[in-house]
């Protein structure tokens, strides 16, 4: 997953900048650090899917940011995009990034307003904050979807074992018949194979696990963020 983010993050440095702004061409690469430390980060500490071993690796090789992992272990920075973004030297009247005022305490102008330099749309904690602070598929919660494939691929199994017992038994008695094929399955929607880093998760259901997976870390929903945006196009 790591080897996969790094191949994307050099790509994306490669692409042309042509019909992007200065400061847009910049956003893969803080969009793209922040899920791979999210991932390691929430593979050790939520998950507890990797080693103490693993993660201090991670930390001292710099697979990952090891700063802005500090300040997610911090009251009030737990969903921060960047370390750029609080570093009141970066903006004027020593402030910091519009991404980290909550929604709640935005102008209506300002719902929709992102961070020029990370692209983030709100990384302040609480309630009612967007889930994906990116919007896109590098704001996705990587270590929810593999926990929930995961979780989904070992029921299949379960499932074809269980498949398997019954029709070794109807065959002990002498049942015969066709059975239920091993790989049917009443859901049409199939988790499919691991997909590279950095896409979507695929499936609805999959997605839908990935965020029930992760709202036991993250609880805030986008809805009233959703609910804002539509209210500032209607003008309702």
């Amino acid at each position: 997953m790591l080897s996969a983010l790094e191949n994307e993050l050099r790509d994306k440095v490669r692409e042309s900048n042509a019909g992007k702004r200065n400061t847009e061409s910049m956003w893969p690469v803080h969009q793209i650090n922040w899920q791979r430390s999210r991932y390691v980060y929430d593979m050790y500490y939520t998950h507890h899917k990797i080693s103490k071993k693993v993660y201090d690796y991670c930390i001292k090789n710099k697979l990952v940011d090891a700063a802005l992992i500090a300040k997610w272990k911090k009251t009030g920075y737990e969903r921060l995009c960047s370390t750029y973004v609080i570093n009141s030297n970066n903006y004027k009247f020593g402030t910091t990034s519009i991404c980290r005022v909550p929604l709640k305490d935005r102008s209506p102008e300002q719902l929709t307003a992102q961070d020029p330099t990370t692209g983030c749309r709100g990384c302040a904690s609480g309630v009612g904050q967007p889930r994906n602070i990116f919007g896109n598929k590098y704001g996705q919660n990587l270590a929810a979807v593999q926990v929930a494939r995961e979780k989904r691929m070992e029921e299949l199994e379960q499932k074809r074992l269980r498949e398997e017992e019954q029709e070794a038994e109807r065959a002990a008695s002498g049942g015969g018949g066709d059975g239920d094929s091993e790989t049917d399955d009443d859901s049409d929607d199939d988790y499919g194979p691991t997909p590279s880093s950095g896409v979507w998760a695929g499936g609805s259901k999959l997605q839908e696990e990935s965020e029930r997976v992760a709202a036991g870390d993250d609880g805030e929903e986008d809805d009233t963020h959703e609910h804002q945006s539509k209210k500032l196009k209607t003008g309702e």
